[in-house]
């Protein structure tokens, strides 16, 4: 019931903007080279979907998107867990991660470009960059919430650092890294449609975006590709949540949302 309600509040309100965008352009309160009628990008973005060439670049886009969120979470989660289950690592480490995070990916365009050259690995390696850190920290925090009690019980068993992290920290921990996963997966296609935009190289939704751009009469175009890459974050996204909800199902009542941790808490 409460899934039927979110859902049509949802509709209701893709439909209000909608109504509002297509108002305002029609009453002329903003001209239509800037602003065309929503109707008018809906239909070039449905006739986009029957364009061989676009669809060729909306599967570079995703082809990155998922490499680089696979390298960072191949990357994150034992890191996570090696610096959330050994303090003296993590308290090692903790200034180069602080100096790390806040960097954007984007102003490490020009450095990447120069060290990989304009491909496919810069852009996987930015959205790498990019998608690692709530993964990360997910999975750090996921860890320090484990129960005290299970843990003790194994090592009153006899079982080793290694088991009791396998047979119960990792599973605990499961939860909070697909939350980390479903967030960093958002990041990546920001990064992968953003990369392509900026660096104007290779193919993809962005370079469509980018080229439309220069068009003078391109903004229904710009429009119409900033309609496919919501659709994808929304698809992205639904198919990740519904995914969390089946597999984790048993944690949803018994755990608080993870969060990020606090700056100076990694």
């Amino acid at each position: 019931m409460r899934r039927r309600q979110d859902l049509v509040l949802g509709l209701l309100g893709a439909a209000t903007a909608f109504g509002v965008c297509e108002a305002v352009s029609r009453a002329g309160i903003v001209r239509r080279g800037y602003l065309p009628p929503a109707s008018e990008v809906l239909a070039r973005a449905a006739r986009l979907a029957a364009d061989p060439a676009f669809l060729d670049g909306i599967g570079a886009t995703l082809r990155a998107w998922a490499l680089g969120l696979g390298l960072a979470c191949a990357i994150a989660v034992p890191l996570g867990l090696l610096l959330g289950a050994v303090p003296v690592v993590e308290a090692a480490v903790r200034a180069v991660i602080e100096f790390l995070r806040p960097l954007p990916s984007v102003a490490l365009i020009p450095l990447v470009s120069l060290l990989l050259g304009s491909g496919t690995a810069t852009e996987v390696t930015l959205i790498a960059y990019a998608s690692l850190w709530p993964v990360l920290f997910n999975t750090v925090y996921g860890l320090g919430e484990t129960d005290p009690l299970a843990k003790d019980t194994l090592r009153a068993f006899g079982f080793g650092r290694l088991a009791v992290l396998l047979r119960v920290e990792l599973p605990a921990t499961a939860p909070f890294i697909a939350t980390g996963v479903r967030i960093s997966a958002a990041v990546a296609l920001i990064l992968a449609v953003a990369t392509e935009l900026l660096s104007s190289f290779g193919q993809g939704l962005g370079i469509f975006i980018a080229q439309a751009q220069t068009d003078p009469d391109g903004t229904r175009d710009v429009l119409a590709g900033v309609v496919w890459a919501g659709a994808l974050g929304l698809v992205i996204n639904g198919v990740l949540v519904g995914a969390e909800r089946r597999l984790f199902a048993w944690a949803r009542e018994s755990r608080p949302e993870p969060r990020t941790p606090e700056r100076g808490r990694p």
